[in-house]
């Protein structure tokens, strides 16, 4: 009954969002500095281009009898997707790149999409995130946290070796350095039977050559970093490294927002936070023919909104996208510098080595399967086939 009422309760953008006011603070956009005086088409064009996805409806259901809509349930879900796509769109296309309407896309583009649509053989789908999100603890129709997301989107990312992802979630809101290098620079696969296969199926997909500038044999790092920045509020002292976060060049901004609301931060102006909402009810799209994909829909086009930081729920996650080894050690001396200097009260730790008395850190290798790239999980019985070996694997 709450789906059914969720079903009927088509939420759209609002027809007055407010425009950015006349100020001479700059405009922060995932490491993009805008300003408001000189450059405000930059800004708008610069937010559009963002992958923006919301609710559906009308999809196949989830698990084969489940709900065909995911208003009312699937808000950080889709906040989840907006940050992963992001990373892509860096991995592919570049930090630069823009979206303009009715323009020709490149085919990387196309097939980053065609990761998210809502369909169950689609590796990112709201059915795949759903049906691992059980593994989490979660029902399918059941609301999730940032922290959640992040572990589902964790183990997704095993199974797709086109983007060749490796996912860093911290514990105890602490980056161990020596963990990432690990994990980026370990082999791809198990056994060298199992990475030849996959290096002759990258050939076939052209996706073997070093076509994206990466150095050799690292993987490119997507880190999310859960925390919790007070109790029922946020604590006023962290809002500076906060919002500093959104100025480094590897920022993929934050998922969070208020109770039961997730939104998908993309940057501030002043004590203001900028954010794509997710709330908005759109029918299913699915690819053409020749793997295109109507991406009308995908792009907001309209000004973003904005909320005052100390409305923000203090449970969020940040994200960061790593293409290089140089990238993450830029990082790293940004948060030595800019996030960690002169803080009583860290709002995350940077550590050297792996703490001792944490389990060994075993990075993660997907499970053997017999299917591969964006087919990978044909039947999303199999992702709970896998689960007992994720949890081992999730540390």
């Amino acid at each position: 009954s709450v789906l059914s009422r969720y079903e009927n309760q088509i939420t759209i953008l609002s027809d007055y969002l407010e425009e950015f006011p006349e100020t001479d603070e700059p405009v922060w956009i995932l490491g993009r500095q805008h300003h408001l005086n000189t450059d405000k088409p930059k800004l708008l064009l610069d937010v559009s281009a963002r992958l923006w996805f919301t609710y559906r409806r009308k999809f196949s259901p989830i698990g084969g009898t489940g709900p065909s809509s995911d208003a009312g349930w699937g808000c950080m879900l889709r906040c989840g997707q907006m940050m992963l796509a992001q990373a892509l769109i860096c991995r592919h296309l570049g930090r630069d790149w823009q979206w303009e309407k009715h323009k020709k896309q490149p085919e990387e583009y196309h097939r980053i999409l065609r990761c998210f649509l809502d369909r169950k053989d689609c590796c990112y789908s709201i059915h795949q995130m759903a049906q691992m999100g059980v593994g989490e603890g979660k029902s399918i129709g059941e609301w999730f946290g940032p922290n959640t997301v992040a572990q589902v989107l964790k183990k997704l990312a095993l199974f797709d070796e086109w983007n060749s992802l490796a996912v860093y979630v911290s514990m105890d809101n602490t980056v161990v350095i020596e963990d990432i290098k690990k994990m980026c620079w370990s082999p791809a696969q198990s056994s060298s039977v199992a990475h030849s296969s996959a290096h002759l199926h990258r050939s076939a997909l052209g996706q073997n050559k070093n076509t994206a500038g990466l150095c050799p044999g690292w993987k490119p790092l997507l880190l999310i970093i859960p925390l919790r920045l007070g109790i029922n509020h946020i604590n006023p002292v962290y809002i500076d490294a906060f919002k500093e976060c959104f100025k480094m060049p590897q920022s993929l901004g934050a998922l969070g927002g208020k109770p039961n609301n997730a939104y998908y931060f993309i940057g501030f102006l002043g004590n203001e936070l900028i954010y794509l909402d997710p709330h908005t009810t759109q029918s299913f799209v699915d690819s053409e023919e020749n793997g295109t994909v109507d991406d009308e829909s995908f792009h907001c086009q309209q000004a973003p909104h904005r909320m005052k930081i100390m409305n923000l729920d203090p449970s969020v996650a940040l994200g960061f996208f790593c293409k290089e080894e140089y990238d993450f050690d830029n990082w790293c001396s940004l948060v030595q510098k800019e996030i960690l200097k002169q803080q009583s009260l860290r709002m995350f730790e940077l550590v050297q080595k792996h703490p001792p008395h944490w389990p060994p850190f075993i990075p993660p290798t997907k499970p053997e399967v017999t299917t591969t790239g964006a087919e990978l999980i044909e039947s999303t019985d199999k992702l709970f086939e896998l689960e007992e070996e994720f949890e081992i694997l999730s540390v």
